[in-house]
């Protein structure tokens, strides 16, 4: 799920339910989602509270090179 559609999800009603529908329809379709660009626990929480299977962003870590990731 693109950032357009996790950025403001906590301060509006509809694009939070515009997020929950995307999860159940990839649910039903028997599909797993990763939401991109969590910047704050408060957006972590509220996919959790949805039912988003994976996220990543800067909340979990800043962009870092393939060696040291590797590491």
């Amino acid at each position: 799920m693109n950032q357009s559609f996790v950025r403001n999800m906590a301060a509006d009603p509809a694009d939070l339910a515009l997020c929950e529908a995307i999860i159940v329809m990839t649910h039903k379709l028997s599909q797993k989602l990763i939401a991109e660009e969590i910047e704050t626990k408060e957006q972590l929480d509220l996919l959790k509270s949805i039912g988003c299977n994976f996220g990543r962003g800067y909340w979990f870590s800043k962009p870092i090179p393939g060696e040291e990731f590797e590491k």
